[in-house]
């Protein structure tokens, strides 16, 4: 059974840091796309950092440069640091893992994500 559960999330300042968890079982991590998501209510969950099989990552442009996404193949655990953050970037986040394995397109598409986690609400705050 896959299962996905974040973790990290909370309030913080404008310009402060956090770092997101998410916690795997179930399935070989390496071998999938995973990736970080994001919601705010009334509106569409939206890719925030994904990572490949191979390593490759991909960003919204919202993010770059102020957030990095990273996995522990041997934790099973898919990371998410998050600096310099913006009133912008309070939402729920999400981790999830794509539909297949052997995914070689690290893409932000939340229709390739077939598991979800159930979320980790994190608020920016002036």
């Amino acid at each position: 059974q896959v299962q996905l559960k974040e973790s990290g999330g909370g309030s913080v300042q404008t310009g402060g840091s956090v770092r997101l968890s998410c916690e795997s079982s179930g399935f070989t991590f390496i071998n999938y796309c995973v990736g970080w998501f994001r919601q705010v209510s009334g509106k569409e969950r939206e890719g925030v950092a994904v990572i490949d099989t191979d390593g490759r990552r991909a960003y919204a442009d919202s993010v770059k440069g102020r957030f990095s996404i990273s996995k522990d193949a041997v934790k099973n655990r898919l990371y998410l640091q998050m600096n310099n953050l913006k009133a912008e970037d309070t939402a729920m986040y999400y981790c999830a893992r794509s539909w297949g394995s052997g995914c070689y397109i690290a893409s932000t598409d939340r229709s390739q994500y077939r598991y979800w986690g159930q979320g980790t609400q994190v608020t920016v705050s002036a």
